[in-house]
């Protein structure tokens, strides 16, 4: 069994369930921090154990490209590459497709790609983004698909999407034409797409169900569609998508967008938020975010986040913290990324305890009530 689940909210779709995998259990609702190129920036892999994350997200195109295959072959795989022994799922360079759009061309059988780093010329296909990743080893590795732009026409879309179903099909044939390379089992999700256009994402779902995946993602939101609409594709998606498998919606990552697409039974996510937003000195706590540049956190004593109760949260003061980011210490830059991925991995805690305990719905709305309280100078 891949996806257990546990426990489904009376008051919502929010759920509780387990993904089981070779490399250890993922309790759901889960946040997968995100190691792009092998690492969560600033963040060492003790670190994350000693948060309990549970799986990170790494990137088949990156990875291919720096440090390359050869070398991670060498390793015997992407898990000892970089020393972590517990669930890793990759994406498949689908997302590079919109964000790398200028060094790109698609084709109906796969995307030319030239290199951001050397300008050398790459071709990615369904099958050997499937091979990429049997390499990698990743525990999840997914289908190569466009994400397509927003905002986009009908006709682009339409498109668009059938030249993905299409990649998803052959992605899945060629998956279950091939093995595991380095002995312990992988899964294979497919990404719904579709853009804004509801007739157009239920109609490449039910293609998507017609092939049977192991899991399901919810593709192409976030890129720069008003919130609504996101959540609305969202909300459509998730009530298509079967209840015994796991639903992922990529790199949506605002603490409220999470606890809302929980609310609509989404189990997976991952986003670069935590950890970006940490590099410019915005810290997620409990009670809100922070701009810890402020002044008025110059001669503050209190602790990052003393209601997480943990490292870094409680170890040191905004007012230290503030002083490493005005002198341009990198010691900033670790504590930020840490403190910001401990709070999400809290969030999602704080979710499943919620929905086992029956007050989800309430427990959030008051939550976010008091989260988004805007910080005042």
């Amino acid at each position: 069994m891949f996806f257990e689940l546990i426990y489904e909210d009376k008051n919502s779709r929010a759920r509780v369930g387990q993904i089981i995998t070779d490399h250890g259990t993922i309790p759901t609702p889960i946040f997968m921090p995100v190691g792009t190129q092998g690492t969560v920036k600033a963040v060492h892999q003790t670190d994350l154990l000693n948060l309990d994350a549970k799986i990170i997200l790494g990137n088949t195109y990156h990875l291919y490209l720096r440090p390359g295959l050869e070398v991670i072959d060498s390793f015997g795989g992407l898990h000892n590459f970089m020393n972590w022994q517990r669930p890793i799922l990759t994406d498949s360079g689908g997302y590079q497709v919109f964000s790398l759009s200028p060094l790109r061309k698609i084709d109906q059988n796969g995307v030319h790609f030239r290199s951001h780093i050397d300008g050398s010329k790459h071709y990615f296909t369904p099958e050997n983004v499937v091979d990429i990743q049997r390499s990698l080893g990743s525990d999840i590795i997914m289908v190569l698909d466009e994400c397509a732009p927003y905002p986009a026409t009908r006709e682009y879309i339409n498109k668009s999407i059938k030249i993905s179903i299409d990649w998803a099909r052959r992605s899945r044939e060629h998956y279950l034409q091939t093995q595991p390379k380095w002995g312990y089992s992988q899964f294979q999700f497919g990404i719904g797409q579709g853009g804004v256009f509801a007739d157009l994402r239920k109609e490449y779902i039910e293609q998507m169900l017609e092939i049977d995946f192991d899991g399901y993602a919810i593709g192409g939101l976030s890129v720069g569609e008003p919130k609504e609409l996101m959540m609305e594709m969202t909300d459509l998606s998730a009530e298509m998508l079967p209840n015994h498998k796991p639903r992922y919606l990529m790199g949506v990552g605002m603490p409220e967008d999470i606890l809302n697409s929980i609310e609509l039974g989404i189990d997976m996510f991952d986003c670069v938020i935590p950890t970006r937003n940490a590099r410019n000195a915005q810290i997620f706590t409990t009670r809100g975010k922070i701009n810890v540049r402020n002044l008025k956190y110059k001669f503050s004593k209190e602790p990052i986040d003393p209601e997480l109760n943990l490292y870094p949260s409680n170890y040191y003061t905004l007012g230290y913290l503030r002083h490493l980011f005005i002198s341009d210490e990198l010691l900033a830059l670790s504590i930020a990324s840490l403190q910001n991925i401990a709070f999400y991995l809290w969030l999602v805690r704080q979710a499943r305890e919620r929905i086992l305990s029956g007050d989800f719905t309430k427990w959030k709305k008051e939550f976010l009530e008091r989260w988004n309280i805007k910080e005042t100078n």
